[in-house]
């Protein structure tokens, strides 16, 4: 059995309905108050990125989860012994919203220590950086909708999701050409 994690240092992944995981996050932090739980309840998280896409000509960014349906918890629920907390087992568990822990549901383990600092760190940086949003696939049919190609037909040969750009194949007097395009530059085709 693999050495249990300081109480602090013990992180667990909770299925919760989908769509709920804010007003469970609120929930948690309400009941950690009424309920004097803050020496076994650290942080909840639903983590979180700024996604940007075009609609109607306006260019919007709006939050979307990247773990949709789950909460991240940093809890103290194993005991050095190996043995639940139930205290905080309980607390868990009867939380509105709250499915049950993932992996082994009668025995949830904690996450390793290198998933923990993974998560965090892909966290900051995905709250800190908004990413295109990208529809498409390769080998769609779009349509150009701005720049010097608009109202050109062509198809998408790569995707670079990190900077938003699309590399489109366009016919330029009788010949493809490959064009990068902004992803709000094209349009379905």
């Amino acid at each position: 059995m693999p050495a249990i994690p300081a109480p602090n240092d013990q992180w667990y992944v909770v299925h919760v309905l989908s769509g709920q995981e804010q007003k469970v996050r609120d929930n948690i932090a309400r009941r950690v108050a009424s309920e004097e739980m803050a020496d076994c309840m650290f942080k909840v998280l639903v983590p979180t990125e700024i996604v940007s896409e075009v609609k109607k000509g306006k260019k919007t960014a709006t939050k979307r989860k990247f773990f949709p349906g789950y909460v991240i918890v940093n809890m103290y629920l194993l005991e050095q012994d190996g043995g639940l907390n139930e205290r905080t087992w309980y607390f868990i568990k009867e939380t509105t919203g709250v499915i049950n822990f993932a992996g082994n549901k009668n025995r949830p383990m904690p996450m390793r220590q290198a998933e923990v600092e993974s998560m965090l760190a892909q966290i900051e940086e995905r709250e800190n950086d908004v990413k295109p949003r990208i529809t498409f696939e390769v080998g769609e049919t779009v349509k150009v909708a701005d720049g010097p190609f608009e109202s050109q037909n062509g198809l998408v040969e790569e995707i670079d999701h990190d900077r938003g750009k699309i590399m489109v194949s366009v016919d330029i007097f009788g010949r493809k050409t490959l064009v990068e395009l902004e992803n709000w530059q094209v349009e379905r085709g």
